[in-house]
């Protein structure tokens, strides 16, 4: 008997390991269409709206544009940040000449080289590599936006479809099951982006009112792209962080004020991102702080940047799942960080 469940257990284990792999080398289509699903489930609701009151495909073209029309101001709020931070580095060039001057001559006094170094292990082949990779870059970019588009389309399309198929079934619990969680997966979805798009706009107020006392120029800027960036978890904060930080040494030539912004806004991204989000989406989605954080490096590992943007909302739809099936609702308890309510 003990030989059979020490068995099953490393069944299950082998099996997943399996899925995992599958999902990490097959993520050029599973993410994208990953990413649609929960775009779906967010902006159902419009959708569903505009259907009442006009005909469905215009309720569809409605529903994208805005949805597009959202996602393009985010990256232009992105573009224009970065853009004032580009036009202020090219007039202050010389202020990065003279820092890497001074950089290298202290190098050079305490026997570190740095000239030398870099000339003897010059390689033009980097910048082929540095050119071939952004491009690589950019074109899984390109395939992930026109899979994601597609496959929102066509699940907005579809919606009302499958929804009629499922209340077809022979089978009532089955057809409830899937009905219930199905509702309740989307409901998490749109509570999980409202708490993220508070947590972002309170980064960035935070950020843009640090930027004004610590007399860092283009405040504003930095505190659009704190918000932008940290729709992307810790990823988008960690570049939130360093080009502030690489600013303040050019604006102000002084390596103790860039450290002390550079762990001021660390100490910023920690508390709001790493503490603050961590607990009150923990609260608001039955979900443990820890589970947050773990799903969100876990996913990036598997998929990268859209992973690290979607793991928690995979585990918030497999912990639904595992609420809505007796054998499975203990992981749910388990997981939901919410013991004192419990007691």
């Amino acid at each position: 008997m003990e030989q059979d469940r020490t068995a099953r257990i490393w069944l299950v284990l082998g099996m997943l390991v399996l899925i995992f792999a599958a999902l990490h080398f097959a993520s050029a289509i599973i993410a994208p269409v990953t990413f649609a699903l929960f775009i779906i489930a967010i902006v159902w609701p419009l959708q569903s709206a505009l259907q009442k009151r006009i005909p469905k495909l215009l309720a569809l073209v409605v529903t994208l544009l805005i949805t597009v029309a959202v996602i393009a101001v985010l990256i232009s709020l992105v573009i224009w940040g970065f853009g004032l931070v580009v036009k202020w580095l090219v007039l202050n060039t010389g202020r990065f000449q003279t820092l890497y001057v001074q950089a290298t001559d202290w190098l050079e006094e305490h026997g570190i080289a740095v000239k030398s170094l870099l000339t003897d292990n010059y390689d033009a082949r980097w910048i082929t590599g540095a050119v071939q990779h952004a491009g690589g870059r950019g074109y899984r970019l390109m395939s992930f936006t026109v899979i994601a588009f597609a496959f929102t389309v066509l699940g907005l399309l579809e919606v009302d479809i499958v929804r009629k198929n499922i209340e077809r079934l022979g089978n009532p619990k089955v057809r409830q099951s899937l009905l219930l969680a199905g509702e309740d997966i989307a409901a998490k979805f749109q509570k999980y982006m409202l708490v993220r798009s508070s947590m972002s706009v309170l980064t960035g107020v935070v950020v843009w009112s640090f930027a004004l006392i610590a007399g860092l120029e283009l405040a504003t800027a930095w505190g659009v792209i704190a918000f932008v960036l940290n729709y992307i978890p810790f990823i988008g904060p960690l570049f939130a962080t360093v080009f502030p930080t690489l600013f303040a040494l050019a604006q102000f030539e002084s390596w103790k004020l860039a450290i002390a912004v550079f762990a001021c806004l660390n100490v910023i991204q920690f508390f709001i991102g790493s503490y603050l989000e961590p607990r009150i989406a923990g609260a608001t989605l039955s979900m443990s702080p820890f589970l947050v954080l773990f799903a969100v490096f876990f996913w990036s590992f598997l998929w990268g940047i859209s992973g690290a943007f979607m793991g928690v909302p995979i585990m918030i739809a497999a912990l639904t799942v595992c609420e809505e099936h007796d054998s499975s609702r203990w992981i749910a308890v388990l997981l939901s960080g919410q013991g004192s309510k419990a007691s």
